[in-house]
Parts: C-alpha cells; sequence; structure tokens
C-alpha cells in the first residue's frame, strides 16, 4: 500500500475525548448497506395507557400516585441506584480489595404526560420545556455539596434496556465523577494548557471546514458523527459557543438545543422506519467547585443498530479484549444520516384518538 486511504485501508483513529484508540477497517466492508434492509413491526401506543406507571395520575410501584401533569414531569427514583443518606466517605480495603461509599440521588424525567410520543415525536415547545427541566435539575442537585456530577440520559427503546415504554429520561446525582466524565475533563484540561484554547471549539472549526462528518447544523449546534465514532450511528451534538453548562444556554440556543434534538431524532426514526433506540447523555462542567471553564458542553447519541432494525451491533470478541472496532467509516454513516428526510415516517398503526 502506498499511501493511507481512509476509506479502504485499515487505520486507527484518536478519541481525542478520552485518549483511547478505535480499530476501523472499512476494507471489510466495501458496501456499508449490503443485504435486506428490514424495519421492525409498527409500534402501537396509546396517548394514555392506565397500566402504565409513568402515566399522569397512575399510581406507581412505589405506592405513590402521579400528579395529573400536564407537561415534563420529574420525581425521584423509586428504585433510585444512588441514595442520599451515605453521610460519611468511607472506605474499605483488604489488601487488593478496595471499596468506598457513594451517595447520591436518581431521578426520572418524563418528557411529556403522552405515552405515546417519543422526543422525535414532540413538538418543539414541548421539547424545549425538557431541556428547561434538565436545566433547573442540574442546577438543584448541583447546589447540593455532596454533588459533584450530574448526569443526565435517557435509554430508548426495550433494546437499551428501558423497562417502560413511556417516553422518559434520567438523572442521576453523585459525590464522585465517574469515569467517562472525568477522562473528557483530563483531556479538555490538557488541551486547554497546551493549546491555548477549547478542545471541542478547535474540533467544531475543523469539522465545519472539512463537511464529510456533519450531519446538519443550525445557527447555534452542528450534529456529527465524530471522526472516532465506535457505534455505527453515533453522533455528537455540540454547540458553536463554548459554553460549559446548560445553565449558560441563551432562550435562543435552547431552543436550538430542542430543534437540534428533534430533528436528529426525527433521522434516526427515518433510518429504519421505526423508533429507533439509543443511549444518549449530556456532558457538561460538573458542579464540584472547582473552574471547569474549559469544558465544552455536549451530547452523546450512542445507537446501537447497524444495519437493519434487526441487526445490532455487539461489543465482542477484539472489542471487549483489545479496543473497539469498526467496518462503516464515520463519512459513510454522516452521509446516511444526512440525505434522511426531516418530517417523521407515517406510523403503520396511528395513534388512537
Amino acid at each position: 500500500m502506498s499511501g493511507l486511504d481512509l476509506r479502504a485501508h485499515p487505520h486507527r483513529r484518536l478519541n481525542i475525548l478520552t485518549g483511547e484508540w478505535i480499530l476501523v477497517s472499512p476494507h471489510r466492508m466495501k458496501r456499508p448497506w449490503l443485504g435486506k434492509i428490514e424495519s421492525s413491526a409498527a409500534e402501537r401506543r396509546q396517548p394514555y395507557d392506565p397500566s402504565c406507571y409513568l402515566c399522569p395520575g397512575n399510581k406507581r410501584a412505589s405506592g405513590d400516585t402521579n400528579p395529573n401533569y400536564k407537561s415534563t414531569f420529574v420525581f425521584t427514583n423509586d428504585f433510585s441506584a444512588l441514595i442520599p443518606d451515605v453521610s460519611e466517605r468511607e472506605h474499605l480495603r483488604r489488601g487488593l480489595l478496595v471499596a468506598e461509599s457513594e451517595s447520591g440521588v436518581c431521578r426520572v424525567v418524563c418528557f411529556s404526560p403522552r405515552h405515546d410520543l417519543s422526543l422525535a415525536e414532540m413538538e418543539l415547545d414541548d421539547l424545549k420545556n425538557v431541556i428547561e427541566a434538565w436545566i433547573r435539575e442540574y442546577s438543584e442537585l448541583g447546589a447540593d455539596p455532596e454533588i459533584n456530577h450530574v448526569q443526565i440520559f435517557e435509554n430508548k427503546g426495550e433494546l437499551m434496556g428501558c423497562s417502560n415504554p413511556h417516553p422518559h429520561g434520567q438523572i442521576w446525582a453523585q459525590r464522585s465523577i465517574p469515569t467517562e466524565p472525568a477522562k473528557e475533563i483530563f483531556r479538555m484540561e490538557e488541551y486547554r494548557h497546551g493549546h491555548g484554547s477549547c478542545l471541542l471549539c478547535d474540533y467544531v472549526s475543523l469539522e465545519i471546514k472539512e463537511e464529510e462528518r456533519i450531519v446538519f447544523q443550525n445557527i447555534d449546534f452542528v450534529v456529527m458523527t465524530p471522526y472516532w465514532a465506535v457505534w455505527p450511528f453515533e453522533t455528537i451534538v455540540i454547540p458553536k459557543r463554548h459554553v460549559s453548562r446548560t445553565t449558560e444556554l441563551t432562550e435562543s440556543e435552547k431552543t436550538s438545543f430542542a430543534d437540534a434534538i428533534k430533528r436528529l431524532t426525527t433521522r434516526y426514526d427515518n433510518l429504519f422506519q421505526m423508533s429507533f433506540p439509543y443511549s444518549a447523555g449530556i456532558h457538561q462542567s460538573p458542579p464540584d467547585g472547582h473552574d471547569h471553564s474549559e469544558f465544552h458542553l455536549h451530547i452523546h447519541f450512542y445507537p446501537p443498530l447497524l444495519r437493519s432494525a434487526t441487526i445490532k451491533k455487539f461489543m465482542v470478541g477484539y472489542e471487549m479484549l483489545a479496543n473497539p472496532q469498526r467496518d462503516i467509516t464515520s463519512e459513510s454513516s454522516a452521509e446516511r444520516l444526512r440525505v434522511l428526510s426531516e418530517n417523521h415516517y407515517k406510523k403503520q398503526a396511528l395513534h388512537a384518538r
């Protein structure tokens, strides 16, 4: 081989946010979309489900009854992974066996009272209400001196382990800073010290110039498949202005943020004509009392589907034992998403009236 061709030759790409590498093997798939493209059976969900423990007015497993909420509704998770009454940090060490106590709060965010509307199907103003709820929760939870990180995320679909079909997300706030955000904080700090500028500001400028991996952009946000993407249709949503946390977003930026999320999730649904599963989460400056002005707000989308509604990418073999690998390049994924319509596909089974 003479000269590295990223479209044809195996190569490694660096994830600038974590410092980790991914193996890309495009020669294994000369055409990204071989084989049959399948769609899943249309979902038939009612606007209200009397058996759903997240719908308005219904009783939850805890015995509490939801209010008849009309907009985004947030409550403390009845089965929290973290609890707040672990008051003192305790350590346990027996040679190589090490543990420490961890405290925190877990909350559930019901996006809307409608049981049948995902983020892609919500009106823009209603989606903006979700963003406002995220901001309020970040501010409230982050004001607690025992909370040093607030993770806002959504697991969408049964494939991602979602336990209830009512569209909702979660917030886990805890005393320590988890592994993935800690990697990004370190890399952004390191880049600022070495270059005197913001890592993601420089990256966004480069991507806008190259255009290959951009799915779309609006006035305030850019949506792209990151150069180092692991999952087939992984994307990252980044504000063009340097913003460290959601509380710094202006009113117009909140609207742009809602627009970016709606347009992206609609494209996802249109890809295989289904309610597209994913895990997504916001990474922002932690409320730990330290200056993290180098941090640049962004949201990751990690969808598991590969070639159709029924074919999932798994992390197996080499990927579990060495490092992640993909055959489809980020550039071809971006092109596939870029050409999709932003009008939501019509479900075969209409919503009940």
